[in-house]
């Protein structure tokens, strides 16, 4: 067993002693009470669990559903509005004085939008907008998942903004000055030649913000946004079961990030290609191999 896997079973061992202890303390007051716990038909926290995920697991799997379905669309539309900001923001200006302006101005648009939204919290931005929204139209009112949909979009664009951008500037600009020395425009040099290694490049920290999401989903219920968290609640007050209903969700949300977590680094790694490989002939001497191989980083990811 390597050093990765030894890690990943000492954190669960772990979870699941945190687990038994929490139980252990909830069974405290059941025993002071001598009794009455049994006699009113309580079948204790681990059958309150059960009860709980067999009985409400067509609310826990449509909450489920639909905090992936906002997370997954508003990451995806987020990266979207990056890839577009990213390279507006890092063309070259252009000589004709409106089109400069224009993109100038366009510029300036963008980072007032990147400004506001990373600094406030996603929470304020759903009252602002859903609430705004009905505020100016006089009391009609948006959609929820289309509005949860759009709010996790525009927030996660301007996270991505920076990302992307943050991507573009990192390639060597001898790409940029060899794609225009044959004659490629901006938008071809980008769409051919930056973007491919833009999104190899910044794909961690995609999924980082796809795990965000998934987690800050849970704030859009404020506008009543029907995701796992709006669900927990209608269990809680069913169930009159409070920690054990949100233990339950903790678990799944736990679940659902890890499980994303993985594949996307099994992504990463498909994206970087094999660890050895030959090149075959050169100039010189067209019967010459060269043989590469990746050297394996010092840490463990």
């Amino acid at each position: 067993m390597n050093h990765q896997s030894k890690r990943f079973f000492r954190f669960f061992a772990v979870l699941f002693c945190a687990v038994l202890l929490l139980a252990a303390l909830s069974a405290l007051p059941a025993a002071a009470a001598e009794g009455s716990e049994a006699q009113s038909g309580d079948p204790g926290f681990f059958g309150n669990v059960w009860k709980i995920i067999t009985e409400k697991y067509p609310l826990l799997l449509r909450g489920v559903g639909e905090t992936m379905l906002i997370s997954l669309v508003g990451t995806v539309a987020g990266l979207l509005i990056g890839m577009l900001t990213g390279v507006l923001r890092t063309a070259p200006y252009s000589k004709n004085a409106v089109v400069r302006f224009l993109h100038k101005l366009l510029n300036r648009i963008i980072s007032v939008y990147v400004e506001i939204f990373r600094g406030t919290p996603m929470m304020v931005q759903a009252m602002v907008i859903y609430w705004g929204y009905a505020f100016a139209t006089g009391g009609n009112t948006l959609p929820l998942i289309p509005s949860g949909i759009f709010i996790v979009s525009i927030n996660t664009g301007a996270y991505m903004a920076e990302i992307v951008r943050g991507g573009i500037i990192s390639i060597d600009k001898g790409q940029f000055e060899g794609a225009a020395s044959i004659g490629m425009s901006h938008g071809q040099t980008m769409l051919s030649v930056i973007i491919p290694q833009v999104m190899r490049n910044i794909l961690p920290s995609v999924s980082n913000e796809f795990v965000i999401n998934i987690k800050d989903t849970s704030v859009l219920n404020v506008i009543g946004v029907t995701e796992l968290y709006y669900f927990a609640g209608i269990i809680k007050r069913e169930t009159f079961k409070t920690f054990e209903t949100y233990l339950v969700v903790c678990i799944i949300y736990f679940i659902l990030t890890f499980s994303v977590t993985r594949l996307l680094r099994l992504a990463e790694k498909k994206l970087a290609g094999k660890d050895s490989y030959t090149i075959f002939g050169s100039q010189s001497d067209p019967e010459a191999e060269i043989k590469v191989e990746k050297e394996e980083p010092d840490y463990v990811s």
